[in-house]
């Protein structure tokens, strides 16, 4: 066997297989139980500073 056909062999079951779990594990990880906090503070980023602008740099934000 030459090394190109053993080579597509290898991409076209095991990476397909490997590259598959990956995308499984990346939608698990991202619809995790405990993940909603974080993911509604980051979809909230926009409205952080609704009020009032953001301070500047080097200032702290106190409220």
């Amino acid at each position: 066997m030459d090394t190109y056909s053993f080579l597509r062999q290898l991409a076209d079951s095991w990476a397909l297989l490997g590259m598959f779990l990956f995308f499984v594990g990346v939608i698990l990880w991202a619809f995790r139980p405990g993940s909603r906090d974080t993911h509604q503070d980051t979809a909230n980023i926009i409205f952080r500073h609704e009020d009032r602008p953001a301070p500047a740099s080097g200032e702290t934000d106190e409220r």
